[in-house]
């Protein structure tokens, strides 16, 4: 598993699997945030990630940004999730890259 710090409280991942959930735990994190949509071909379900994240103690959002096209509700959904999380947050999505342009987007919306 990669992990890609953008921020002392946020970092990105390509997509994780249930067998990484204990890592994420032992790094530090204490959310996760899943910005792959379930459909997407090689896509772990997230209801699977959710259930292993909450048992292992830590806090869990959906957030589903299809490839290219980030929406505002995205952005909108992904800064009230990281206004309500504990800290640090793991957003995870293909490759990460969905994951740090929308970082950017709540980042460049605050100002």
């Amino acid at each position: 598993m990669e992990i890609r710090q953008i921020t002392e409280n946020y970092s990105v991942a390509p997509q994780i699997s249930i067998d990484d959930i204990a890592q994420i735990k032992d790094a530090g994190f204490k959310s996760v945030i899943s910005n792959r949509p379930d459909a997407e071909d090689g896509a772990v379900p997230h209801d699977a990630i959710e259930a292993a994240v909450r048992e292992a103690g830590l806090d869990f959002r959906y957030i589903p940004v299809i490839s290219g096209q980030i929406t505002q509700e995205n952005v909108d959904d992904q800064a009230a999730a990281l206004d309500a999380l504990p800290g640090p947050v793991l957003a995870y999505c293909r490759s990460g890259a969905r994951c740090t342009n929308l970082y950017g987007l709540v980042t460049q919306q605050r100002g």
